[in-house]
């Protein structure tokens, strides 16, 4: 953890202060013509847990259909002796299966979060997020629950996807015995311009880390760079990582919890997983 603190120590001090979640929402343009492409990279870190060495965490990159997704196994069902990552997992094998059906650019993620979910038989519950990017240059995509993603232009955080829950810490999520469908999820399409980032990811780097962290992570970072995702995806689930472990860190986690009446301090420790988008 040493290594990981020293690449991190000079975190955004403002997160500490209430760092509000800067989202400028007025950096939208017009479409050009030209079609874009989407490059994924993904990185992952699974709490320690020997019982469940993988986490609770899945996701996958569809590169030739320009999609992604992530999904969140709900922690509660391990008081009944069952995985919700294995639900969690075959959530996701099904939604890259139900992409075979679909047609690039023109992906539907809400039918391939049902058929998904229709396949998907393992007890267990998990949230849901499937992004994709279409043919007229929009990014197109679902989301259940607490996972979710923010889209970045010009190093500033334009967007945050809308979470879902019944309550504080209580997400959406489809699964065994759960009331919540994939017609319950949260759809929107976005215009998207070459140069764009995006950072998707489950409750564990979201609950973790500020969109303001993030910026400062980019203006440090070299979008021309050959293993550019890959790294920021590393150096964003390390942040958040570290932030989670971090007692005296106000994290979004706990001003959450303050705002619903809960008294909570420091991060919170979960999986962590990131997915960063390059569009191109």
């Amino acid at each position: 953890m040493v290594a990981k603190k020293r690449r991190i120590e000079g975190r955004l001090e403002l997160a500490t202060e209430f760092d509000t979640d800067f989202v400028d929402n007025g950096y939208f343009h017009k479409k050009g013509n030209k079609k874009l492409n989407m490059k994924a990279e993904a990185f992952y870190i699974p709490k320690d847990n020997k019982d469940r060495p993988q986490g609770e965490d899945s996701h996958f990159i569809c590169r030739e259909k320009l999609t992604i997704g992530v999904a969140d196994g709900v922690g509660g069902w391990a008081r009944k002796g069952i995985d919700a990552g294995e639900y969690a997992r075959e959530l996701m094998t099904n939604s890259v299966i139900a992409l075979q059906d679909e047609e690039k650019g023109n992906v539907n993620p809400r039918s391939v979060l049902q058929e998904a979910y229709s396949n998907t038989n393992v007890k267990g519950s998990s949230t849901a997020c499937i992004i994709t990017l279409s043919s007229n240059n929009c990014l197109h995509y679902v989301n259940l629950g607490d996972s979710g993603f923010m889209l970045f232009r010009d190093k500033k955080c334009i967007h945050k996807s809308v979470v879902q829950q019944h309550g504080f810490n209580c997400p959406y999520q489809l699964g065994t015995r759960c009331r919540d469908l994939p017609c319950m999820a949260y759809e929107e399409k976005i215009d998207v311009e070459a140069g764009d980032i995006i950072v998707a990811g489950t409750d564990g780097m979201l609950d973790n880390i500020y969109p303001s962290e993030i910026m400062e992570i980019l203006a440090k970072t070299d979008e021309k760079k050959q293993m550019f995702a890959e790294e920021l995806a590393e150096t964003i689930a390390e942040w958040a990582l570290f932030n989670a472990l971090d007692e005296d860190y106000v994290s979004p986690f706990a001003r959450a919890a303050e705002m619903a009446g809960y008294s909570h301090s420091g991060g919170k420790y979960d999986d962590i997983t990131v997915i960063v988008c390059q569009i191109e």
